[in-house]
């Protein structure tokens, strides 16, 4: 009599939305679902809320910490005196983020991210009441940021999970998990590329699958990435449309002479993990003593109160709805509204596509890479599988279809393609041969 495989769960970290998913040999993979105002949901927003409240009568305040769609009701309701963070996950792998603190209370990226999955787990309730042992986490192929520590990211990655209960932390590659989702649907032998598009990384894997009397075969054969993707793409649209409303490019006077604002001010409030900061940084004093010396004050005093008042997420709602829009029209409206704030300005798809010229040539060159570690031809991959949120931008697509043709090219599973695979690659009797530890087997 045979021993029926656990239940395992995969877990698919990403830069904007966060997705569980659990499997077993019988019912395959099965997305936790989040019960919200108006329904469920499978997709946990990647942030977190701190908030402080007074407590009544004697005693310490009291600490309250939310994440995913809760950290953005908190946010909406109280954004003076709720520090709000998301993107936290291109932090990862950067060793010069040591520690932020809020409320005067430090937290390394470790807590940042036990704080988060808890929260998690919590609102999951009863689907994660009980944890197996094993989890498979998910990791884009290459981290994002300038000089990505692989090593450093996958340590804290491990502190974070075990300190959620699990034993055994596996990690495997985000486009694998994909392909693993994607393999389900195929009725025979093929090798598939699968481009996982996400928030943070945009990664590739090329692997062959057959079919065999033992079951689906898979063999590796290539993969790539780039830590480049939509957060990317937002910070374009803002440093074209918002930051020159806030004050880039502009001058101010000092000891006589006429300097440009500090360009490293706008480079910061253009990208979500920064701007979570920036508002509790040593920059934030200089920035208020700008506005007196600016040529051009008012567009200062614009960014201060973005700032103080915390319009991040509206901004992030106006980029996002931006994006969106110019995915099915050639022109649409740009349109940031909050406070005192308003800056609305028509935006053409040919616009946008030129300003994120410089990120599609780094996916390109990350595809290629991909192409000739495979040592296949074009010819020889025969279905393209797109994913993550990113896949949807049509200059993406295009790329794509250039290269491929229309009729090998599959999409869906947007946003819930990687968890779902990492759950059934849990799975698999060769389960060590897809994943990682942190040391090896």
């Amino acid at each position: 009599m045979t021993t029926p495989q656990p239940l395992t769960i995969g877990i698919d970290f990403g830069t904007t939305n966060s997705v569980v998913a659990l499997a077993d040999p019988t019912t395959g993979a099965v997305l936790v679902q989040f019960a919200i105002e108006d329904g469920e949901t499978a997709t946990f927003r990647s942030a977190l809320s701190f908030q402080f409240h007074a407590a009544e009568g004697e005693g310490r305040p009291e600490r309250i910490v939310e994440a995913g769609p809760w950290a953005i009701e908190a946010y909406v309701e109280d954004p003076h005196d709720t520090r709000f963070i998301q993107s936290f996950k291109t932090f990862a792998a950067s060793a010069a983020f040591t520690e932020t603190r809020i409320h005067d209370r430090r937290y390394t990226f470790e807590d940042l991210l036990s704080a988060f999955l808890l929260k998690l787990r919590h609102h999951a309730g009863a689907a994660m009441a009980d944890l197996p042992p094993r989890v498979i986490v998910g990791r884009p192929v290459t981290f994002a940021g300038g000089r990505p520590d692989e090593a450093l990211a996958l340590s804290r990655y491990e502190t974070a999970f075990k300190r959620l209960g699990f034993e055994d932390v596996r990690y495997a590659y985000e486009p694998v998990g994909a392909a693993f989702y994607f393999a389900r649907i195929l009725e025979q032998d093929a090798t598939v590329l699968v481009a996982d598009f996400g928030g943070g990384t945009s990664d590739f894997s090329i692997i062959r699958f057959e079919r065999t009397p033992g079951g689906l075969k898979s063999t590796p054969l290539a993969r790539s990435g780039v830590g480049v993707a939509g957060d990317a793409f937002d910070y374009r649209i803002i440093d074209n449309l918002v930051s020159p409303e806030l004050g880039k490019g502009s001058f101010y006077t000092s000891l006589g002479k006429t300097l440009p604002a500090p360009q490293r001010y706008y480079s910061a409030f253009a990208r979500w993990d920064q701007l979570a900061l920036l508002r509790a940084s040593r920059d934030m004093r200089d920035i208020r003593g700008l506005a007196s010396t600016s040529l051009e004050p008012e567009k200062i005093e614009r960014l201060i109160e973005v700032l103080d008042d915390n319009h991040g997420h509206a901004l992030y709602r106006a980029v996002s709805t931006l994006k969106q829009d110019l995915s099915r029209a050639e022109t649409a409206q740009f349109s940031f509204v909050a406070g005192d704030v308003r800056i609305e300005k028509p935006v053409t798809r040919a616009q946008f596509e030129a300003w994120i010229a410089p990120e599609l040539t780094a996916i390109e060159t990350a595809l290629d890479e991909a192409l000739q570690a495979s040592g296949l031809p074009l010819e020889g991959i025969d279905r393209v599988f797109l994913t993550g949120g990113t896949s949807l931008t049509p200059a993406v697509r295009a790329l794509f279809h250039r290269r491929f043709g229309a009729s090998r090219i599959e999409t869906g599973g947007e946003f819930e393609s990687i968890a779902a695979g990492l759950a059934l690659i849990g799975l698999q009797p060769d389960v060590e041969r897809w994943t990682r530890t942190t040391t090896p087997d």
